[in-house]
């Protein structure tokens, strides 16, 4: 494929564009809810350690991978594959199945976040708080759909603005405000009564934390937090200038996600530390953003606990507007891709996708509560089960033999270095054949075996 062909595709304006957009994708839900949870589980200091490791080794690795191919074909995952090697186009259909699973459920989690965000600015906080809300509306089947649908149309109307004008804009616009957002609630945060004890548990590492399901949690974290295996970074990488340097690129998206996730758990740990003065209130999944922080914030006071709770679902809504916005980028590029469709019929496609499967995780703690798929108790947490535990690790382990033992990574080596010198050329090779498929292997068993 000449280079020719491939400028004919939509591109990022330059590597500012590309790192905001990428970073965008990797800063999500996952970064603020998390990402706390997991450091308060897994001892604080130890796990922070243990992961900003696993991002500098594991993490640079998938991503250059994923980058470097997406740039190198030209195109969205299931085509970049059978470029490189048409035995391995079932690694690329496998690897879209990621993105088409997760965005209908996300767009649904999108619009759970809009209705907090609503009931904080028109003063419902401390309704919002009480127990029973979350149950309350997520079991109601006309909220749930009006607010999931709403979050839909955000999320494609961004992707109908193309790259450059779209996501790109959406990007510059968001991260930085999130930021913003972020770093200040953060400031207010530490200044709680307690709130010291927190920080301490938060950043202080113990010896007996350093634990092999700590090691795992942390790997898993930086697999779903860096948007890694789900196709996302080989369509961006695609649309990546051949001028822009991919190594620098990498580490600066590396930087952004990991300090968003840092001042996250800053955030997070010491307000519920002062709150109950512990982390047991610290649940996983939904239950920390949705029931947890709100009861967090109104316990502030009345005034500054709703001004914290509006800028916290605010920033929430950005986090979670631009991940769902490079998940839909990823279906409307593999869809025209695969099947030769303009952008519009490609996000047609994918808007009846959500349509479709996101109706299960709609309306799967109300009218369809009764059914769970596979012993999950919602379609939810099946598809997130399914694509985080399942398929996700299964493509990170084919892509690295595949790179490693197939193609080569002098096949990728010789793209990233295109423009410029890859440093970390020899850590590289030796780290997608060898080390990377033996910890994907590794948690992939651990997330089959339940742990």
């Amino acid at each position: 494929m000449s280079d020719k062909n491939i400028q004919k595709r939509a591109s990022f304006s330059g590597q500012i564009g590309f790192v905001l957009a990428a970073a965008g994708s990797a800063v999500g839900l996952g970064n603020v809810w998390r990402f706390p949870y997991l450091a308060a589980r897994y001892g604080g200091g130890a796990f922070l350690i243990i992961y900003l490791i696993c991002v500098m080794t594991f993490g640079f690795t998938l991503m250059i991978t994923e980058i470097a191919l997406g740039r190198k074909t030209g195109k969205s995952v299931i085509e970049a594959y059978y470029i490189l090697n048409k035995k391995w186009r079932f690694l690329g259909i496998l690897s879209s199945l990621v993105p088409v699973l997760i965005l209908p459920y996300y767009t649904v989690i999108g619009g759970w976040i809009i209705k907090y965000t609503s009931a904080f600015l028109i003063g419902q906080g401390d309704r919002a708080a009480t127990d029973g809300f979350f149950e309350s509306f997520i079991q109601n089947p006309f909220q749930s759909i009006i607010w999931w649908i709403l979050f839909s149309i955000l999320t494609m109307l961004f992707i109908a603005s193309g790259v450059e004008k779209g996501i790109e804009k959406a990007s510059k616009i968001m991260m930085p405000v999130l930021l913003v957002l972020l770093i200040g609630i953060t400031v207010y945060s530490l200044t709680l009564p307690g709130a010291f004890e927190g920080v301490k548990y938060y950043l202080m590492p113990r010896a007996a934390a350093f634990t092999p399901e700590a090691v795992l949690s942390a790997v898993g974290q930086m697999f779903y937090s860096m948007s890694l295996a789900m196709g996302i970074m080989v369509t961006y990488g695609s649309y990546m200038k051949k001028s822009e340097n991919i190594e620098k690129s990498v580490r600066r998206i590396e930087i952004f996600d990991t300090g968003v996730a840092f001042l996250a758990g800053l955030l997070v740990v010491p307000a519920v530390f002062a709150f109950s003065g512990s982390t047991a209130n610290m649940n996983a999944g939904p239950s920390l953003m949705f029931i947890t922080l709100p009861k967090v914030f109104m316990s502030m006071g009345a005034v500054p606990g709703h001004i914290v709770a509006i800028l916290f679902f605010i920033l929430m809504l950005f986090a979670a507007l631009t991940s769902s916005i490079s998940i839909a980028e990823t279906v409307v590029s593999i869809i025209g891709d695969k099947f030769g469709l303009s952008r519009k019929k490609s996000i047609f496609c994918t808007s009846v996708i959500i349509a479709v499967l996101g109706i299960f995780s709609a309306l799967g703690y109300g009218v369809l509560s009764g059914i769970h798929p596979f012993g999950k108790d919602s379609f939810l947490d099946f598809f997130d089960f399914l694509t985080n535990s399942v398929i996700m690790p299964i493509v990170a382990l084919l892509t690295c033999i595949f790179v490693g033992f197939i193609i080569k990574p002098k096949t990728l080596i010789d793209e990233v270095k295109r423009n410029d010198k890859f440093k970390a050329e020899k850590f590289y090779k030796i780290f997608v054949k060898f080390f990377a498929p033996v910890i994907l292997a590794a948690i992939l068993i651990f997330g089959l075996s339940g742990g």
